[in-house]
């Protein structure tokens, strides 16, 4: 399971596209739910003249430079992570701080930021590196206020909010799961293993009239099979990984080659265990096709919403 960067989207809160870990076979299952965290509570922020992403443009009197936020540490030391930010020009990234926390932030202008590939994979870098040593609750791409004090403003406001979700997700990373399957073999595999649908596929190729109301009932109980094949999959999937995940969420998949799309919260010292998880169920379901990727900021794991009051 070769590790290589994957292309990147924009989610909120923005989630990177991160290294990707894995692209080998395997599948998708019934049954065993995602265990999924408490959510951290609603921070709710008044900064006196925030503005996200839609800032005053129509305003002369408010700078034309605001500051975009990355996402949020622990920190009460000033830091700095390079000249990688948004931008066509790589802004400086640094810290702005109140307290123990510290917002990571680079310049940049007043305007409704474009979701193109350079600018999210630069949102996902700058998160990527700040990961490499702090906790992190990355925010939503496209993030800007307009000064420093509002983002002081912001820390101050929700700095139990912030507090308790740094708290909880410690040295904990987040890695992505996605389960695939050809699902011109799954049908066979289903008409063969099914009495039902075997028999009933075997007179509609015999029944020399209309096969109209028998091709239904074939769709039926076929499309029913694969979805309770794809959940015992899952099922199984999920009970192999518990011991070496804090939690797992299921999302829905997408394109009919998916039957999983999970995420998993990792402790840091369990990441080579769930690594070699993922490989040997890989390794024994090799009918099906594995993509795995990680590590990201718990995107799928953090919910703090905030609420942005312009001045």
């Amino acid at each position: 399971m070769a590790k290589s960067k994957p292309k990147s989207r924009a989610k909120s809160p923005a989630k990177p596209a991160a290294k990707s870990r894995t692209k080998t076979p395997a599948a998708k299952t019934r049954g065993a739910k995602a265990a999924r965290p408490k959510p951290a509570p609603a921070a709710r922020a008044k900064a006196p003249a925030a503005a996200s992403r839609a800032a005053a443009a129509a305003d002369p009197a408010v700078p034309s430079r605001g500051k975009y936020v990355y996402c949020i540490i622990n920190s009460d030391k000033p830091l700095r992570f390079g000249e990688i930010g948004i931008g066509n020009e790589a802004p400086s990234v640094y810290t702005i701080h109140y307290k123990s926390l510290a917002a990571v932030v680079s310049d940049a202008p007043l305007e409704v930021l474009d979701s193109t590939r350079d600018n999210v994979l630069s949102h996902e870098r700058v998160n990527e590196t700040v990961m490499h040593d702090h906790t992190v609750i990355p925010m939503s791409f496209g993030t800007v206020f307009k000064t420093h004090d509002d983002i002081v403003e912001l820390l101050r406001s929700a700095f139990d909010a912030f507090g308790d979700v740094l708290d909880k997700m410690q040295n904990k990373l987040e890695f992505g799961l996605k389960v695939l399957w050809d699902p011109d073999l799954a049908v066979k595999a289903v008409e063969a293993e099914d009495e039902d649908i075997s028999k009933l596929k075997k007179e509609i190729s015999l029944q020399k009239g209309p096969t109209y109301f028998a091709r239904m009932q074939y769709g039926r109980l076929v499309d029913a099979a694969l979805q309770a094949r794809s959940e015992r999959y899952q099922a199984s999937i999920l009970n192999e990984l518990r011991d070496v995940s804090v939690a797992s969420r299921i999302n829905k998949p997408i394109g009919d080659k998916m039957i999983m799309n999970a995420a998993f919260l990792i402790s840091r010292n369990q990441e080579s265990a769930f690594d070699r998880k993922i490989k040997g169920i890989a390794s024994r379901l090799d009918q099906l096709t594995f993509k795995y990727t990680g590590p990201w900021p718990p995107y799928n794991f953090v919910n703090i919403r905030l609420k942005l009051e312009p001045a």
